[in-house]
């Protein structure tokens, strides 16, 4: 074949898909109606995993070209189309624009979708409390820095509920507009960020240039891409938004630096069979209080996966998560022994076993 066949045949396939896709969001309108009469939330983490998985499993039998991360980009990105065709859903995130939560919140809800930068984790709650938007994506957890207590703040405040999880790799770049590195005289960058670069400032001498922290690391970057003699430590993404040229990927210390996210809505999902329930636990201030639930856990063999203390409004509260989903039968004796201590904060798809 020449190329102007295989051309031809590529456009013929390309007419095929067009048809194709343009049938199958006919088909999620009907399924939108009968959801607008039953109330039924559009977006359905667990029925978009299982798809997800039939898909990658029938891929792996019939030999395709595409890989698993292939085949996420592409029925994600259409599962976003086809919701935001039946009822556009704004997302809140805690912003700014070209964060890392940012990117976690496109991983789940495709380019289409109707995105707005907050400025705080409290304030993505509340827009989500109130209904200005269906969705809310915050960080839980980092690898390196724990987790995140404004978070555990918001879902013990509010009434919300954890619908999915999002895991992200944490790569940071050196960007500046400077033609040598030696003429850099400021670095911006977040203060975690620069601490998350220690080694690689040491190693090249830039830890002696003035270390300007700022609010965020796409700050960072705008900062950065207006003054001659200054760069930004920042997520790719910043760097390349603000026409910023990239001088060193991958600077940060730990190479598997990942941040855990939470897609926060107001519905709860079915089980799907690969679950995982968070719980926020405040126990009555006596011996062995702790140990008594946990024991309860054990008996039923359910396996904990998290058990993390905090102090909310002066108040011991410990945040904890386990396999398997609120409604099964096991789990639900549970719960419903210990209801008075306990606030279900949501089951989801299990993306991660633990950070």
């Amino acid at each position: 074949m020449d190329l102007e066949s295989l051309r031809s045949e590529i456009d013929a396939i390309d007419d095929q898909l067009l048809e194709l896709i343009n049938k199958r969001m006919e088909f999620v309108h009907l399924v939108g109606e009968l959801k607008n009469i039953s109330k039924a939330p559009i977006y359905r983490p667990e029925r978009e995993q299982s798809i997800l998985a039939r898909l990658k499993d029938k891929n792996s039998k019939m030999h395709g070209r595409l890989n698993d991360k292939s085949i996420d980009a592409l029925f994600l990105e259409l599962f976003a189309v086809a919701r935001n065709l039946e009822l556009p859903e704004a997302v809140a995130y805690l912003g700014p624009e070209a964060s890392f939560t940012h990117q976690a919140a496109e991983v789940k809800f495709g380019a289409t979708s109707k995105y707005f930068p907050i400025s705080s984790i409290g304030g993505v709650f509340r827009e989500v409390q109130k209904g200005t938007v269906k969705f809310g994506v915050i960080p839980i957890e980092n690898s390196s820095n724990g987790i995140v207590s404004d978070t555990i703040h918001g879902l013990d405040t509010y009434n919300l509920k954890i619908v999915a999880e999002v895991m992200i790799d944490i790569h940071l770049v050196l960007a500046s507009i400077a033609d040598d590195i030696y003429d850099i005289k400021t670095i911006y960058s977040k203060d975690i960020a620069f601490e998350q670069c220690r080694n690689f400032l040491q190693d090249l001498g830039l830890n002696e240039v003035n270390l300007v922290p700022v609010e965020s690391t796409a700050k960072a970057a705008k900062m950065a891409s207006r003054e001659p003699y200054a760069a930004a430590i920042c997520p790719d993404i910043a760097a390349k938004m603000y026409n910023l040229p990239i001088k060193f990927n991958n600077i940060e210390d730990n190479n598997n630096n990942r941040t855990r996210f939470f897609i926060i809505s107001d519905f709860e999902n079915s089980p799907s069979g690969n679950d995982k329930t968070s719980l926020l636990v405040k126990l009555l201030n006596k011996p062995g209080s702790l140990v008594e639930f946990l024991n309860d856990f054990e008996e039923a063999k359910i396996n904990l996966t998290k058990i993390k203390s905090h102090i909310v409004g002066g108040e011991s509260i410990f945040f904890i998560e386990f396999n398997g989903h609120k409604d099964d039968l096991a789990i639900k004796n549970i719960l419903d022994k210990h209801k008075d201590s306990i606030k279900i904060l949501g089951s989801y798809i299990k993306e991660v076993e633990d950070i």
